[in-house]
């Protein structure tokens, strides 16, 4: 199977952690050079001077519009085009919504879903100019099935779904690939707020997946033929009631 990714630019948001990190890792073992994107200024610089030169750290707040339009200026003064767009940032909030905080909801909707859209909105035209480009959004298995036990991040999800899908065809005349990974539960920061209970519970079950192996599957998407796509991947613990 062909992983290599020599010669080409990659960037990744909410790169200091998580799938992000994983997927700055597995992108950087395969030939890239990759832009790692995220607010966290000084871990970002540590992280990237650990992973090397091809590593370049972007600082950008992804919530604020204006820092946004600043990230594809500040990936192409390092670079000379770019070619794979990772747009992973996000948040969690689980939960019931009779006793949720609507202010945290309105944070994670606001990273999930608005600076989401705005940080393919900033690199799209570049790679239309280019006639060719990946992108693929970090969604989650709740943009296809409606959890119980998160709605309004299923909410969130879900929207992600529609914006993909409906981008993908705007741009496929233009060269340019757009999916979405929708990994179950990781183990991440994400689930910070799962209580201790459920999160022993699925550590004991088996139902939590690593990194890792969502960043495998990003490469695994990306290294796909010129005008073959994955639309969707869903990828899944085995043991995972869902």
């Amino acid at each position: 199977m062909n992983w290599n990714l020599q010669g080409k630019t990659a960037a990744v948001t909410g790169a200091c952690s998580g799938i992000g990190l994983e997927t700055a890792r597995h992108l950087l073992a395969a030939g890239a050079t990759v832009a790692l994107v995220d607010r966290a200024a000084e871990k970002l610089k540590a992280i990237c001077h650990d992973l090397g030169p091809a590593a370049i750290p972007v600082p950008v707040d992804l919530t604020d519009p204006e820092s946004v339009r600043g990230m594809l200026p500040a990936i192409l003064s390092r670079t000379e085009r770019l070619d794979i767009f990772h747009a992973n940032a996000g948040a969690y909030v689980g939960g019931e919504v009779a006793t949720g905080d609507p202010d945290a909801w309105d944070r994670m909707l606001n990273l999930n879903v608005n600076a989401t859209f705005r940080a393919i909105h900033a690199v799209l035209p570049h790679m239309i100019a280019h006639k060719s480009g990946d992108i693929i959004v970090t969604s989650s298995v709740a943009g296809m099935i409606p959890v119980l036990w998160e709605p309004v991040y299923t909410a969130s999800k879900h929207a992600v779904q529609a914006f993909v899908h409906t981008v993908r065809r705007q741009v496929a005349k233009d060269g340019v690939r757009v999916a979405a990974i929708q990994p179950g539960p990781v183990v991440t920061a994400l689930l910070d707020d799962w209580p201790k209970a459920k999160m022993d519970e699925a550590l004991a079950a088996g139902s939590l997946m690593q990194p890792g192996e969502v960043a495998e599957a990003i490469l695994f998407m990306l290294t796909r033929p010129k005008g073959v796509m994955i639309r969707d991947l869903v990828i899944l613990p085995q043991s995972l009631d869902i």
